[in-house]
């Protein structure tokens, strides 16, 4: 296994970085590299290119759609050239 693939993030990764920066009351993160077979930017590991986040976060709150999601994707950004390619997000 070369090293490319054995640095791909994991959802626990994720999880951490978000929990860090959001201190959320819900949150989920879901693989679903493996669903993601054959599409754009997903590797042959068949995990950590492709997430689902649902959060909860007191951050959100009076924020619209997109600061939210910008609140979501800025802690995970420094897994992007670990081979992060997709991120589906859910706040609530």
């Amino acid at each position: 296994m070369n090293a490319a693939v054995m640095s791909l993030p994991t959802a626990e990764e994720l999880e951490a970085a978000l929990r860090a920066a959001l201190a959320p009351t819900a949150l989920e993160v879901i693989d679903e590299s493996a669903a993601h077979a054959g599409h754009a930017g997903a590797g042959p590991a068949g995990y950590g290119t492709h997430f689902r986040v649902r959060v909860a976060s007191p951050r959100f709150t009076g924020l619209s759609r997109l600061a939210r999601h910008r609140l979501v994707y800025d802690p995970l950004q420094v897994f992007v050239p670990r081979g992060l390619h997709a991120i589906a997000i859910e706040t609530l």
